[in-house]
């Protein structure tokens, strides 16, 4: 199963929408997308507006691929499932989102080798042509490393 998913805060309809025409092109049944409150019904994949944490949680477990915008609370649940991740950020000048920190996030999780991204439409539907060669990242910890937590207590006692 493909898992689209666009957060609990906003719409993200080109994403949804781009996915929804990808679908019916490509003959695909196998799509289910979580597309917030108000966002614009696909016509061709399966979906619902919000998802509880449990739910949200077993489809991303559930998932071939995750593809999703460059929330990072979406992201660190693929991760932490070990799960691989397709990202289109959200653009602030098309008032997707207040600024560009998705576009942000994008760009170091992938220079990182974390995380696919599609920047655009015409990107993503190229990416998901290729879901197979998308792999699955390493799961991450759900839980801050040691070395983490060692220099935050050492930072905080130097204050």
């Amino acid at each position: 199963m493909i898992f689209v998913t666009v957060g609990a805060q906003m719409p993200f309809d080109r994403l949804v929408l781009t996915v929804d025409e990808w679908a019916r092109a490509r003959g695909r049944s196998d799509v289910f997308a979580q597309i917030g409150l108000d966002g614009r019904p696909p016509r061709n994949i399966e979906y619902t507006r919000f998802l509880e944490a449990a739910e949200f949680k077993r489809r991303i477990r559930e998932a071939r691929v995750v593809v999703a915008h460059a929330g990072m609370g979406t992201i660190l649940s693929a991760l932490e499932a070990g799960r691989p991740i397709l990202v289109m950020p959200r653009v602030g000048a098309r008032r997707e989102t207040r600024n560009d920190h998705q576009l942000a996030t994008a760009q170091r999780l992938r220079e990182l080798g974390r995380i696919s991204t599609a920047m655009d439409e015409a990107e993503l539907v190229e990416r998901l042509d290729q879901l197979d060669r998308i792999a699955a990242p390493d799961a991450i910890s759900p839980h801050a490393s040691g070395e983490l937590i060692g220099a935050l207590r050492d930072f905080i006692r130097a204050r």
